[in-house]
């Protein structure tokens, strides 16, 4: 038995190890940036189910990794628009709020030196001339 090496769970290991190669990450399988392994744990550890399955966190992942990268293409943007070459918590503000999704997800966080959206009352805005001309036209007639 010994003689063809591989008698026992410990043969068996060893020889799928060599047949399998080079270890991949789920990372790099599903073609993603963010860590699926490390979401992975987090998911078990956090106990929000006694059972996660195996895509559970591949899809978190990517879902994650979208609204990452929609963040930092909108942040980037403003950015941009403010001549700046670094995006800062001001930018990442702006890009939130002018976002009509983003806004609706994450209006109501507090970003720290994020600054407040610039917007005037419209009660505070001076009439326009052309509103100011056609009002004593109509309230004029008899």
């Amino acid at each position: 038995m010994s003689s063809k090496g591989g008698s026992g769970k410990g043969g068996k290991k060893a020889a799928a190890t060599k047949i399998r190669g080079k270890a991949i990450s789920r990372s790099k399988r599903a073609e993603l940036q963010m860590p699926v392994g490390r979401i992975a744990r987090l998911l078990k550890r956090g106990r929000y189910s006694k059972r996660i399955g195996l895509s559970a966190p591949v899809f978190l992942t990517s879902v994650l990794e979208y609204l990452t990268c929609e963040l930092i293409e909108l942040a980037g943007s403003a950015a941009k628009d403010l001549k700046k070459t670094r995006i800062g918590p001001r930018h990442i503000q702006l890009a939130i709020h002018n976002d009509d999704e983003l806004s609706q997800m994450l209006g109501s966080i507090t970003i720290s030196s994020g600054g407040v959206m610039p917007r005037i009352e419209p009660v505070l805005l001076p009439k326009g001339k052309g509103k100011k001309a056609a009002a004593p036209a109509e309230s004029q007639e008899y």
